[in-house]
């Protein structure tokens, strides 16, 4: 097979643990570009990597890792997918707003992937949806922190700093929640994508100054399993996000150039 150039869209904490990682070594992948607001202002993270902006990056990758701020989402995602690429999606939180990017994937021969990330069992989940699955509720549990400057909270007034027990600050829907937590939901938009759509999959967010870690717990009842999964996740450098995301990203890549290939 040929090698694959990977190309990552945002450098912060996820991005640059995603090229550490594939420079540490990723058999059949190779870190081509990476992509920022100011290229020239931003050091290369090895000889050969180039630095280049959004629209440069589809020339200069086969696969684009989106892991940027929500803002930047449209900017990366499109002339990617108009170039055919296969595009690694973190913030999928925004798919649930984009959703004619499926058929421009689909209109020019481009892809578009969604890791485990933050979550897990996405696997049995979407075995489960070839099924019929009758539930999915999700409860999320995150430091105050992780949640601050949330649109939900800004627009409802919710305080969560200074917090000395746990507060419930959303119930819903999980594209109710996409929307009002763009940067901190993507694992519930991810499990709705995965089993049986937004608009059944059901969240609570907790605000608890009793953790110091991002704490998941999903059950899921179908005509051919009933689960119950819960992870915590130590977060990374980016409180929103946790530190197995990046480990994730690098799990696809590799699994996508590997010759035995293990889950669904």
């Amino acid at each position: 097979m040929d090698e694959l150039r990977v190309g990552i869209a945002g450098y912060g904490a996820i991005g640059r643990e995603v090229a550490r990682r594939v420079l540490a070594g990723v058999p059949g992948v190779r870190l081509a570009a990476v992509a920022v607001r100011t290229p020239d202002a931003v050091p290369p993270p090895a000889e050969g990597v180039t630095m280049t902006d959004a629209a440069g990056l589809p020339a200069l990758a086969d696969v684009v890792v989106e892991c940027a701020p929500a803002a930047a989402f449209l900017q990366i995602v499109e002339p990617a997918l108009r170039a055919g690429r296969t595009v690694i999606v973190l913030s999928c939180a925004a798919l649930l707003r984009h959703e004619h990017l499926s058929e421009l994937a689909r209109a020019h021969a481009g892809r578009i992937l969604v890791p485990t990330g933050a979550l897990l069992g996405l696997d049995a989940v979407a075995a489960a949806a070839e099924g019929t699955i009758h539930s999915v509720r999700m409860r999320t549990r995150k430091p105050p922190l992780g949640l601050a400057g949330a649109p939900h909270l800004l627009e409802n007034r919710i305080e969560v700093e200074g917090l000395t027990e746990p507060l419930l600050v959303f119930s819903g829907s999980a594209r109710e929640a996409a929307i009002g937590f763009p940067a901190n939901v993507n694992v519930a938009a991810a499990l709705s994508l995965a089993g049986i759509g937004p608009d059944r999959t059901t969240i609570e967010i907790w605000a608890d100054p009793g953790v110091t870690r991002n704490l998941h717990r999903i059950e899921l009842d179908s005509d051919a399993a009933k689960l119950s999964m819960e992870i915590e996740n130590l977060p990374s450098e980016n409180p929103r996000t946790g530190k197995i995301t990046a480990q994730s990203v690098v799990a696809l890549l590799r699994k996508m150039r590997a010759t035995v290939a293990v889950g669904t």
